[in-house]
């Protein structure tokens, strides 16, 4: 799309209040679905990325990987099987949730931020003890599923002091050497309340919360976490946004001002929402 030199600068100086309130402040991305999927859509997001640190922005990249680490082990041919959403993660799949999440995706996406002129190391919960977990109890084992006992910054900002964007794998380190498998969305949540981040956006597959889930159209923009229980006794919050929402909620709770759901299939989505008045997705207070 051409547009004009003078649209340009109109752009430019949109966004100007928001460079000048967001310079020096830590934004924690949690990245993963279509976006992580979609060449295109991963260009669009390294750039974006590079283009806040470019203006001063402490940008922290956390990401999953589900859909690599299915291929893989159907490579292997061992079933995938989830409970509640979440991975059943034996020794066997455990080793290779490490190999895919910290070896491969990491580092293939440390590469292409690299290219796009960022400044970029990759990292994972391992790296200075930065998350440690125990195993998470429910009533069916899930196995070497983690629950977050603490998370250890250090590491993390002695990287974004020195220029660098952090890309984080979410797995975490057990207290006896245990590898643990931990959910990217509450890792980016408890990192982002770990670092007093101003902003925890999570990319997803959908506009945001929607009243009709069927309707896109029905966007619900801005929400009180107070506000929270009652959409999910109205139905509104259900099934796969429950646990997203609760993330949201968590790191608002611990002291993150503003934490956003917003579309990863959309281009730029991450600027839409961080440089313009009308934003993008729905945001939690």
């Amino acid at each position: 799309m051409d547009i004009s030199n003078s649209d340009r600068a109109k752009v430019l100086i949109q966004a100007l209040p928001y460079i000048q309130k967001y310079a020096g402040q830590t934004i924690v991305v949690k990245y993963g679905g279509n976006a992580m999927i979609s060449p295109e859509l991963k260009e669009a997001v390294m750039s974006d990325i590079v283009l806040m640190r470019l203006v001063g922005i402490n940008v922290v990249l956390v990401h999953g990987g589900g859909p690599e680490i299915s291929d893989m082990l159907k490579k292997i041919n061992k079933e995938s099987k989830f409970i509640n959403g979440l991975r059943v993660t034996d020794q066997e799949t455990i080793d290779i949730v490490q190999m895919v999440l910290a070896g491969k995706v990491n580092k293939s996406l440390t590469q292409l931020m690299e290219n796009h002129g960022g400044k970029a190391i990759g990292l994972c919960g391992l790296d200075g003890r930065m998350i440690m977990a125990e195993k998470k109890i429910t009533s069916e084992d899930l196995g070497y599923v983690g629950e977050i006992v603490e998370v250890n910054t250090k590491v993390i900002t002695d990287a974004t002091s020195q220029g660098y964007i952090p890309i984080i794998a979410t797995v975490a380190g057990g207290y006896k050497g245990e590898v643990y498998n931990i959910n990217a969305d509450i890792a980016a949540a408890q990192i982002a309340a770990k670092l007093g981040a101003l902003k925890l956006i999570l990319m997803t597959d959908i506009r945001g919360l929607l009243k009709d889930k069927n309707d896109e159209k029905t966007l619900i923009p801005v929400v009180n976490v107070s506000e929270v229980p009652m959409l999910k006794k109205e139905g509104i919050i259900s099934g796969g946004m429950i646990p997203k929402i609760d993330c949201c909620v968590e790191a608002v709770r611990q002291g993150v001002k503003r934490t956003h759901i917003i579309d990863g299939r959309i281009a730029h989505s991450i600027l839409i929402e961080m440089f313009s008045d009308e934003g993008i997705g729905t945001m939690f207070y």
